[in-house]
């Protein structure tokens, strides 16, 4: 189609609308309720335009492109309807701009300066709206701001997944509210407050701490999923004050989850460790680096020297960066060890050596939303991944076929084509099905070990899903990895995609689960299970809670303690390492260090400092440096991350190379399925990593509620307890006292006991089996 926009000419696709096209030629068409990523409402009327030949203004937004359509967006016929809607909306503003937390960066104040009077017409008294208590995230208390753009609510309905905010009554006692006094529990509702025009809906934790023009704005990355959510930190008198999502298409749109955006309140925490702590006569006590150093290095020198460099383990977390993975694993592969490791959550390691290349998506995620059918294996989805099950909603409410195939029924929020809701033991046998309906489909043979796989009708929906389409793909989750036979479900899901011509690849459980590969933080030894279940005399742990983030906590726990060493590089000084550790070396969260993450897609981004480290706090890539150089170990003299970084990924920014989720000489071998009572473990979202679990506006959410024993109506019977009864859980060594809960999503006979949780780190493995009495 032909337009021509203020004398501009220009040529947009059928259906576009005046705003598209305004966009494409760089005309400012001023507006509060239109948004790039939300459908159209309409309801504001601040785009009112100028249409050659039309009676009347028209809204720029809503108004389709005609071939030869003449606009003119500031003719004295548009300016005078924007002014006219201007005075409108601030009939019954309350103009509170000296006490706004929006001031600075409001809409309305923008395009009031523009386009509103000096004076207002209006006599009468202004209206009041009551505010509102919707959590702890979002702040509604001073709903009078609002001027019914309906961005909020069209957010939650059509990217959340859910509306969780709506309007209420008419005219100007229409008011945006919750639905009967709930809260908003969406992971994704801090979006909200970026869409919000004026100061409606405002920042809980942000509330009266900083005035925007204050704030300095630094680019980062989010150290939390495996989506690389690109952010924008704002900061203040050295301390990080707010984090916003910055716009990046290819990687997390314009959003961020609640997770990147309110964790920040750790950095500032309590619990912050600012000075190395040594253990002396039994207690931890602060020292000087070069004396925490110095112990560190004679104490690994003398358990190399009695007992060999395989007496030394090391584990890190998967949200560390590149650099520190790398000089981790160079540092104690150069002290004689191969016992190094990234994987705490990991139960199965048998694809270890076996792997083509770095385990990755196996497509880019700005391709997700062009596949005609996805499978998701082994995920809870939204919690687990947010930014990536938006995606997946997307695509669901297109044309794409969105199959799941998990551990509980809970609820993604998207159109799903087909379910299956298995226990852990029945879920490669429920993958293998979908395997051998595909083949059927196909007319193809089977594996002998499939010979006996029967599929359901479901299985067989999913199978056709992935034939039908040209562009499929199949992904395995958290719990898929965290599995006790990963290796089984990664074999099926190369075989289903070879049978559909679909991809395959792997969400990705942290920051740097791809970029530990790259990394090489893998071991040529014992494993991140194997090292407990192997008691080492000495170990490493960088950045990780083994209590909280292991598959085995209890295993973990017992082996810590057990040994001679146990040096623990973290940003906190609080929880169980008080009592295994014996120094704790104060390391820089990713706000105060520079470093990189490889997403889950392979793009490696980079990022600085934007704070200087807390107290006497130090990147961790400088702390292992120097270790290496007190050690008097070969290759570890850096002058920065950025040449650590290019020692590994030489490209620098980018993709990296040899992504590949290939595996070699692994056959598929079904386990017999257990009838015993299993554990079925989440990670709550807000206890996944060390800094979600301290950012106390996102313990008060729904989210963080304590764990609790949940089983279906059948399995509740069985046990002999009823909804909220006392029950006795036990797991190899380990029993805690949960609230029992009758939840019909949980699979027959599986108690679901969250995971990373102080409550329940007691307990053993992820998945396992399980014992389960009245208390």
């Amino acid at each position: 189609m032909e337009i021509e926009i203020d004398g501009k000419m220009a040529h947009v696709p059928d259906g576009s609308t005046i705003m598209d096209a305004a966009q494409q030629v760089g005309a400012y068409i001023p507006h509060f309720c239109y948004h790039k990523k939300l459908s159209i409402a309409a309801n504001c009327r601040m785009c009112l335009v100028q249409v050659e030949k039309a009676p009347k203004p028209l809204p720029a937004c809503a108004t389709p492109v005609t071939n030869g359509m003449k606009v003119f967006t500031h003719s004295e016929l548009a300016v005078k309807a924007q002014q006219g809607v201007m005075e409108f909306l601030l009939i019954n503003h309350p103009l509170d701009c000296p006490i706004c937390d929006q001031g600075g960066e409001c809409q309305l104040q923008d395009l009031a300066v523009g386009y509103g009077g000096s004076a207002s017409r209006f006599q009468e008294g202004k209206r009041v709206v009551f505010h509102k208590d919707v959590g702890p995230l979002i702040s509604m208390q001073e709903m009078a701001r609002c001027i019914h753009c309906t961005r909020c609510v069209r957010f939650g309905q059509e990217i959340a997944g859910v509306m969780e905010l709506g309007m209420a009554n008419r005219n100007m006692h229409s008011e945006i509210m919750t639905f009967v006094g709930r809260s908003v529990d969406s992971e994704l509702s801090g979006n909200m407050i970026d869409l919000c025009p004026v100061g409606a809906l405002t920042s809980k934790p942000f509330r009266y701490a900083a005035r925007s023009w204050e704030l300095g704005r630094r680019k980062s990355i989010s150290p939390h999923d495996s989506l690389g959510a690109n952010l924008t930190v704002q900061v203040k008198n050295n301390v990080v004050m707010r984090v916003l999502p910055r716009e990046n298409e290819d990687v997390n749109e314009c959003w961020v989850s609640d997770k990147d955006r309110f964790s920040y309140e750790a950095l500032s925490s309590p619990a912050r460790l600012t000075k190395p702590m040594v253990r002396i006569d039994g207690s931890l006590r602060e020292v000087a680096w070069n004396v925490a150093l110095d112990y560190v290095t004679h104490a690994l020198k003398d358990v190399v020297g009695t007992s060999g460099g395989e007496a030394l383990a090391a584990l890190a977390s998967p949200h560390a960066t590149l650099e520190e993975l790398h000089l981790l694993q160079k540092l104690i592969r150069s002290l004689g060890s191969g016992n190094v490791d990234f994987r705490p959550r990991r139960r199965d390691f048998s694809t270890d050596g076996r792997l083509d290349g770095v385990p990755w998506l196996g497509l880019k995620l700005s391709e997700i939303k062009d596949l005609d059918a996805a499978l998701v294996v082994g995920s809870f989805l939204r919690k687990d991944h947010p930014l990536f099950a938006q995606r997946l909603r997307q695509l669901a409410k297109k044309w794409g076929k969105v199959s799941l195939l998990a551990l509980g029924a809970d609820d993604p929020l998207i159109n799903l084509h087909a379910r299956m809701s298995v226990s852990p033991a029945r879920l490669p046998l429920a993958l293998a099905a979908v395997v051998k309906a595909a083949a059927q489909l196909k007319g193809e043979a089977v594996a002998a070990e499939l010979a006996s796989v029967e599929p359901c009708a479901t299985s067989q929906a999913i199978a056709r899903s992935l034939l039908d389409g040209e562009r499929r793909a199949i992904f395995l989750g958290n719990a898929a990895e965290q599995h006790p036979q990963a290796a089984q479900l990664h074999a099926l899901a190369l075989e289903l995609a070879r049978l559909t011509g679909a991809s395959c690849g792997f969400i990705g459980e942290a920051a740097n689960s791809a970029g530990g590969y790259v990394a090489k933080a893998l071991p040529t030894a014992l494993n991140a299970h194997s090292m407990f279940a192997q008691p080492r005399q000495a170990y490493l742990l960088l950045g990780v809670e083994p209590e909280l983030d292991c598959h085995d906590p209890q295993l973990a726990v017992s082996a810590l303690k057990g040994a001679r060493l146990v040096v623990v590089l973290t940003p906190f000084k609080d929880g169980a390492a008080g009592d295994y550790a014996d120094v704790l070396l104060p390391t820089a969260p990713f706000t105060e260090t520079s470093g990189s993450f490889v997403n889950s897609e392979g793009r490696l981004q980079s990022f600085t400092g934007v704070v200087r480290p807390l107290g006497d706090a130090r990147p961790g890539w400088k702390v292992l440096r120097v270790l290496g150089n007190l050690l008097d170990l070969p290759g570890f003299d850096y002058d920065s991350s950025e040449q650590v970084r290019d020692e590994v990924a030489p490209g620098g920014e980018g993709f990296v190379q040899g992504l590949n989720n290939g595996l070699h000489s692994l056959a598929v071998s079904l386990p017999a399925p257990t009838e015993a009572l299993q554990r079925v473990a989440d990670v709550p979202i807000y206890a996944a990593d060390p800094l979600a679990r301290r950012a106390a506006a996102l313990q008060k959410t729904a989210d963080a509620m304590p764990p609790t024993a949940r089983m279906n109506t059948q399995t509740l019977a069985a046990v002999g307890v009823g909804d909220g009864a006392a029950v006795r859980v036990r797991q190899g060594n380990g029993e805690v006292v949960l609230e029992a809960r009758l939840d019909d999503t949980v699979p027959e006979a599986c108690v679901r006991v969250a995971a990373a949780h102080v409550s329940t780190a007691a307990l053993g493995e992820m998945f396992g089996a399980i014992n389960v009495e009245r208390a």
